[in-house]
């Protein structure tokens, strides 16, 4: 009778485990971002981030504050939760790591020594 307590007890585990790594996170940067970044030598910048999901891998671009694109995202790395997009500002390529803080709220660095701060933009349908 033990062992065929044990034997269920290991395939209900089994069971949830399957369950648990089946469900698929939903993917959390695509979208359009708008990020301040403070504390830099010309002052406060604001930019907006256009992100999307292509063959598997996130591109995009950078937009001012008038929606003008000004640069492509050149490379987009993604690790654990943190997704630190590459791309040049004035002549100097600059990368800015984020963190998710919630649905719809970000935080992080340029270049590991500007504080930034972000917010997904709510598109009207």
């Amino acid at each position: 009778m033990k062992k065929l307590s044990f034997v269920f007890t290991v395939i209900i585990g089994l069971f949830i485990s399957v369950n648990v790594n089946a469900q698929t996170k939903p993917d959390y940067y695509p979208g359009k971002w708008n990020v301040l970044v403070m504390g830099t030598p010309n002052g406060d910048s604001k930019m907006t981030f256009i992100l999307e999901r292509k063959d598997g891998k996130l591109t995009g671009a950078v937009q001012d504050s008038a929606g003008k694109e000004i640069t492509k995202i050149t490379s987009i790395e993604e690790k654990d939760k943190t997704a630190t997009l590459a791309f040049t500002v004035q002549s100097y390529d600059v990368t800015l790591s984020l963190d998710p803080v919630d649905d719809d709220h970000v935080k992080g660095s340029l270049m590991g020594m500007f504080d930034a701060k972000g917010v997904r933009v709510k598109e009207n349908k």
